[in-house]
């Protein structure tokens, strides 16, 4: 549907909404198949035939050739800034870092709201490529947004822009070989040089996504004590001394540019604290729920990928004198993704309309539990769809390239997807843990006992 009044590019589409994409059974959401929907607008319905044309056009005929490559090119970045979508990684439109390119992109009629970039990510993730949608998103949805919140102006005008831009590329550095999820423990150091004018940065990170390209790092690093009270975080440049990167040979993701870093007595300014000295777990903290949630935006459709290919394969493929799909087993395979799949894009849309119904605040205190069970739930939808897939296929999902070519990259890029933002087992135990938090403390301050 198009129409061209705000009233009604506003209005959630409640009606029946027109179909959209190749309509293979469950192949995408349900209200690209015209069912109704009370979260989606004539907005979303234009912003997403803008991302779809993006991704038809420039990216899917070129994922094989990158991923082999392990690469993409650098004028991918600013072709997308010029199709009006790669500032939305972030999170947000922000049209104040925008504003010095008099060409620049408007966002979707109405704002951009929590469900512009569900539609993103979704569509985004249809080339089937972890490493390409983290190649072109990854350090703009987690390593700027602490450069936002919390950097100075003088920071924010020089690194905004260009990364916005698709210029420059900025990546987050937190894990290292001897911190993950346990964040509290990293040893990377900054040091405070005695003129107090620098900070001198020595220390190992890995498995960095987008290192190897970035421009910039988003550096988490310990100047205070033990645990998560002394770690703040460091904004530092890829020409500094003593910065070495190295990309990393991983089971997947492969054009997102997986890097190893050392930093050896790199010196940086203090200016480039972010935020306040020994606050970065609290900054890295702000956007954790956020960084699960897009996270589980992607596995959905990666999921339903796997789901998409094998069905349309299964419709082609003959075995024992009939087509895959007359097999009751292979129906049965299907149906099991189908329900699965279906299920987690109802979870997701729910948990993306708490996001944009809630204050910030709110969504880091009422919804980390929700965040981390999605996420987990969503990754393990994924694992299971691409096996089955894989099933389907055969030796087809077996071949980098070719009709299994999405199912055979996804079945090795779901351990990138269950492992970063926090384990699949730490997430179970963080979304009990959350809960029983939020369920004892009004019980307690009215001092009633917790205890059922």
């Amino acid at each position: 549907r198009h129409c061209h009044s705000l009233t009604h590019l506003l209005m959630p589409t409640t009606s029946q909404s027109e179909e959209f994409g190749a309509l293979v059974p469950w192949g995408d959401p349900n209200w690209y198949r015209g069912y109704s929907s009370p979260y989606y607008t004539d907005s979303h319905i234009q912003w997403r035939a803008r991302i779809r044309s993006f991704v038809d056009t420039h990216i899917m005929p070129n994922c094989h050739t990158w991923d082999e490559n392990k690469a993409m090119p650098s004028d991918v970045y600013v072709a997308a800034y010029k199709a009006g979508w790669l500032p939305g990684c972030v999170g947000m439109w922000p049209t104040k870092y925008l504003a010095e390119d008099p060409n620049a992109p408007k966002p979707p009629a109405g704002g951009f709201d929590a469900f512009h970039e569900l539609i993103l990510w979704d569509e985004l993730s249809r080339c089937g490529s972890g490493g390409v949608v983290w190649g072109f998103s990854a350090g703009l949805s987690i390593g700027l947004p602490p450069v936002l919140h919390f950097g100075s102006e003088a920071m924010k005008a020089k690194v905004a822009g260009p990364c916005l831009r698709g210029e420059k590329i900025i990546c987050l550095a937190i894990t290292e070989p001897y911190a993950g999820s346990d964040v509290g423990s990293l040893r990377a150091t900054a040091k405070l040089n005695a003129e107090g004018t620098h900070y001198v940065l020595n220390g190992e990170k890995k498995w960095i996504t987008n290192g190897v390209f970035a421009d910039y790092f988003t550096v988490a690093c310990r100047t205070g004590g033990p645990g998560m009270g002394g770690i703040s975080l460091l904004l530092v440049s890829k020409d500094m001394p003593g910065v070495n990167c190295k990309q990393m040979k991983c089971m997947g993701v492969w054009p997102s540019g997986t890097t190893y870093i050392e930093f050896e007595d790199v010196p940086v300014p203090k200016e480039n604290l972010i935020g306040k000295e020994n606050m970065g777990f609290k900054y890295i903290m702000y956007n954790f729920n956020h960084e699960r949630w897009l996270l589980a935006c992607q596995a959905t459709r990666f999921a339903r990928v796997c789901l998409e290919d094998a069905f349309k394969y299964s419709m082609k493929r003959r075995t024992f004198g009939k087509k895959l799909i007359e097999h009751p087993v292979i129906r049965w395979k299907l149906a099991e993704m189908a329900r699965q799949v279906e299920a987690t894009q109802n979870m997701l849309e729910n948990v993306t309309y708490q996001m944009k119904m809630l204050s910030h605040e709110d969504f880091m205190t009422k919804l980390g539990g929700d965040c981390a069970l999605l996420k987990v739930q969503s990754t393990k939808t994924m694992e299971y769809c691409a096996r089955e897939a894989a099933q389907i296929f055969g030796g087809a999902s077996y071949v980098r390239g070719g009709q299994g070519e999405r199912v055979e990259r996804m079945y090795r890029e779901v351990r990138a997807m269950a492992i970063p933002g926090g384990s699949e087992e730490i997430l179970l135990d963080l979304s009990v843990r959350q809960e029983l938090k939020r369920f004892e403390r009004p019980r307690e301050a009215k001092g009633v006992s917790a205890r059922l």
